[in-house]
């Protein structure tokens, strides 16, 4: 794993399916919302999770969001929670920012108080729609941030029958395997020494540009 922790604000569908997704793929994830209901409901799944109103003053440094290496401000229907919590992060530090945006004018407000990369999911969705159809070699693409994604793909011919320690995925590639999927059984507690299947799908986490390197065959 590349060690980076997020922190999400905001659990709409769009933070809550965020975060579970960045949890499922072993990075520590601080989500925070202001409804006990969506509290509950990812507690068990990330690191922390907190109920706060994130207009409160200093309340995200009392958090400690300015340890994280990436903040999402994922509460863009409230736009005065979406300006402060974006103020509040670039105040303390964070490295890199992302903020959901409602619309245009919403997203250029966010540019000039600072985020880094304004989100606009529905037309993300559309964009990794289309990747994913262009992508050869990917059955299914998630990116985590501007750098680094989460891609599914058919095991390589030359891979089969041969075992994770044989392969060597993160020396020789600089991806990280987090789970293999036959059919409809997935699974993450992988065994090193157990040889791969053909047919099986590979669930790896990685930098964008180590990860194309399987759009096309090895």
């Amino acid at each position: 794993m590349s060690g980076k922790s997020f922190a999400v604000i905001g659990l709409g569908q769009f933070g809550m399916t965020l975060a579970k997704e960045l949890a499922n793929a072993d990075y520590d994830v601080l989500a925070i919302d202001d409804k006990d209901e969506n509290i509950q409901e990812i507690a068990d799944t990330v690191t922390y999770a907190v109920r706060a109103d994130v207009r409160e003053p200093g309340i995200l440094k009392s958090l400690g969001v300015q340890n994280v290496d990436v903040a999402i401000i994922a509460v863009a229907e409230n736009m005065e929670a979406s300006i402060t919590a974006t103020m509040q992060v670039k105040d303390l530090g964070v490295p890199l920012v992302l903020a959901k945006a409602m619309n245009s004018l919403h997203g250029r407000i966010l540019e000039k108080i600072g985020a880094d990369q304004v989100i606009y999911p529905e037309r993300s969705m559309g964009i990794r729609v289309a990747r994913n159809f262009t992508a050869s070699g990917f059955e299914d693409v998630f990116e985590l941030s501007t750098e680094f994604s989460m891609a599914e793909f058919r095991i390589p011919g030359e891979w089969v029958g041969k075992s994770l320690s044989e392969i060597r995925l993160r020396e020789q590639h600089h991806i990280n395997l987090v789970a293999v999927k036959h059919g409809d059984s997935v699974n993450v507690n992988l065994n090193p020494a157990e040889k791969l299947e053909a047919g099986c799908i590979l669930v790896a986490v990685g930098k964008n540009e180590d990860l194309n390197k399987f759009r096309k065959p090895l």
